[in-house]
């Protein structure tokens, strides 16, 4: 599935690199616009490949809402609007020029990301993403479900979250630091052993198929089929 473009339009760089940062952890393509005039030039460039806009209100040039008002009157494309102020007459505006979402600065990424991800479901941009199958394992991405030679087991979210990993990345010895930055996010500062704890757990759940999660001793883990 070819990765979802988003336009990041922010005059911080700082502030994009972190937006761009967690969007491509979590799979989506980031282009960048540092004001309001260049973000225009992008998006009528790219208008029929852009899934989403991420717009700062405050920006050199144009602001974030003349460059909302251009945007609008062309396409429907979803628009979060960023902003430091929390004056509630720009949320209004805000919605009045057909903004998605309006989020005030600071916000958490992770947030961020999840409201990306659940506009874009709701507008129905985002394609159905293949079952992935592998040693009698089935994960049903859409509907967050396991099953294990046709029968479903439950698994908690961090579980299927783990086991998706290991089953994209089969054959490929995965270290503890690189499976708690892509499964628990580069923002989690717990101990590293915390992967051991939920291997377990998934192992057990998983039955006979759970030997397919191999031991790399010293490293991490590697989903393996025999």
């Amino acid at each position: 599935m070819e990765a979802l473009k988003i336009l990041v339009v922010d005059d911080e760089s700082r502030m994009r690199k972190l937006v761009k940062d967690f969007l491509i952890r979590d799979g989506y393509s980031v282009l960048e616009a540092g004001d309001g005039g260049e973000a225009l030039d992008i998006f009528f460039e790219m208008q029929s490949e852009i899934a989403l806009v991420i717009l700062d209100v405050m920006m050199p040039k144009l602001d974030g809402w003349q460059v909302c008002r251009e945007i609008r009157q062309y396409s429907k494309v979803p628009i979060i609007m960023l902003t430091a102020r929390t004056d509630e007459r720009d949320e209004l505006q805000g919605f009045d020029l057909g903004v998605d979402e309006y989020i005030g600065k600071p916000f958490s990424p992770k947030i961020l990301v999840a409201r990306v991800e659940a506009i874009l479901r709701r507008t129905n941009q985002f394609q159905k993403e293949e079952n992935i199958r592998a040693g009698g394992i089935e994960l049903d991405m859409a509907a967050h479900q396991v099953t294990i030679d046709g029968k479903p087991i439950e698994l908690s979210y961090k579980e299927f979250e783990l086991l998706h990993f290991f089953m994209k990345n089969e054959g490929l010895a995965l270290s503890r630091e690189k499976i708690l930055n892509e499964v628990w996010n580069y923002d989690y500062f717990g101990d590293a052993r915390t992967i051991d704890t939920h291997v377990k757990k998934l192992r057990s759940k998983m039955g006979d198929k759970g030997d397919l999660i191999k031991t790399i001793w010293g490293l991490g883990y590697k989903f393996e089929e025999v």
